[in-house]
């Protein structure tokens, strides 16, 4: 089935008034994610995708163990008092013997419990006369042990595929002694910008010139994510260059490009899209970041994104984002929205939703947020001064000081 077939069949689908929620439905509708793998050493497994569920072939811990510094003791032992000391357990030194009645052993954080042993008092509140150890009342059994296969059990998963791996994940699956991983390949996404206007940073600005700053905000965009990158750079309004730029690109699994998708931008930007491919061209009912094209030239997807740098990191952000995690195979949940109290009017109408650049604060014991200020969709300071989007719903008008809205964090959009 096309894309255009695809998206068609959804319900509200609109491409020249199409809500937020519904594009976002209409990109994963048409989207599979690579399947392709390899093994790589558990060190190097750090941003990647795992490509198969970690099941132990050992419990972790693999003995019971005691959680604290202290005694180790026998819980139904705790009213003949005193106790004899009869030894000690270390981490990696186990006690060498069984505890009998009246027996305690020192135990150390982490040392294997002795036979006969089911409870642990901290050494902090023990009476110690020699090798006499008297425990004062108010013990419970089997406190301040760690017993075997506590934290991973053999035979249970305790990793699925598609999990992003994270310190924590390397930590565990080391744990288990498993030293390569198989995961996903990397996602390969080329990208370049497009316009006669753009020029490259340390030459001097000719009359009508910007510097290109649309590529390296999205090179930063796109290396948190963890995905083979290839800079294409800028592209000139030339049909020829653009043609080859496209064909070059269409090599890789996702393209990205900024400009040409505007209306009243060059209509050959468009029709060289189509011509080289099947590419849809939305008015996405948002604030900023209204025009889009998405669709496929060759085996590659398509995101055109507008020319305005915060339009752009918009739209990335709500649209490119979650479809290169889900092309990439990861399993992650989509990022919550926060509720902050406004400490300011916010203008809006409804019809559209917005995503206006806030500053998330703390105010006696409240969470509020108020813009940055000037909001237009060239003013990139507002996306660097700001610590979240306030998103502002589809059908909400204009929001009074006080009242509740919805933030999406900055951190966390990796």
């Amino acid at each position: 089935m096309s894309i255009a077939q695809t998206v068609s069949c959804l319900d509200g689908y609109d491409p020249d008034a199409l809500r937020v929620d519904k594009a976002r439905e209409a990109i994963l509708a048409c989207l599979s994610p690579i399947t392709e793998t390899e093994k790589v050493p558990v060190r190097e497994a750090l941003g990647r995708v795992l490509a198969q569920d970690i099941v132990p072939q050992i419990n972790v811990p693999s003995h019971d163990n005691s959680a604290m510094d202290g005694y180790a003791v026998r819980f139904s032992d705790l009213e003949k008092q005193p106790l004899k000391e009869i030894g000690a357990a270390l981490a990696g030194k186990p006690f060498q013997g069984r505890l009998g009645a009246g027996e305690c052993v020192r135990i150390m954080t982490g040392a294997v419990m002795p036979p006969g042993a089911d409870t642990v008092v901290i050494q902090e509140v023990v009476k110690k006369d020699g090798d006499r150890v008297t425990i004062p009342a108010g013990q419970k059994k089997a406190q301040n042990v760690r017993y075997a296969g506590e934290d991973l059990k053999v035979g249970a998963p305790v990793l699925r595929s598609g999990k992003l791996l994270k310190p924590a994940e390397i930590g565990l699956i080391a744990s288990l002694g498993i030293g390569e991983v198989k995961v996903r390949r990397k996602l390969r996404v080329a990208f370049f910008a497009t316009g006669d206007e753009l020029a490259s940073i340390g030459a001097p600005l000719k009359e009508g010139e910007v510097y290109d700053s649309n590529r390296y905000t999205l090179h930063g965009m796109l290396a948190r994510l963890g995905v083979e990158l290839v800079d294409m750079g800028v592209v000139r309004d030339d049909p020829a260059a653009l043609e080859k730029a496209f064909l070059l690109a269409s090599k890789q699994d996702v393209i990205i490009t900024t400009g040409g998708v505007s209306v009243g931008e060059a209509d050959f930007v468009k029709q060289l899209m189509a011509k080289l491919g099947e590419v849809l061209f939305w008015k996405i009912a948002m604030r900023p970041g209204r025009p889009m094209a998405f669709g496929r030239i060759g085996n590659a997807f398509l995101f055109g994104l507008p020319g305005n740098p915060v339009a752009v990191m918009v739209t990335f952000y709500q649209f490119v984002r979650d479809a290169l995690i889900h092309l990439s195979g990861r399993s992650d949940d989509a990022l919550p929205l926060l509720k902050a109290v406004a400490s300011e009017n916010l203008r809006k109408v409804p019809g559209r939703t917005e995503y206006q650049r806030g500053i998330l604060f703390r105010d006696e014991g409240e969470w509020k947020v108020r813009t940055t200020g000037q909001q237009g969709s060239g003013v990139l300071r507002s996306m660097s001064e700001a610590n979240c989007f306030i998103v502002i719903e589809h059908e909400r008008a204009a929001v009074r000081a006080g009242e509740l809205v919805s933030v999406q964090l900055f951190e966390g959009l990796a």
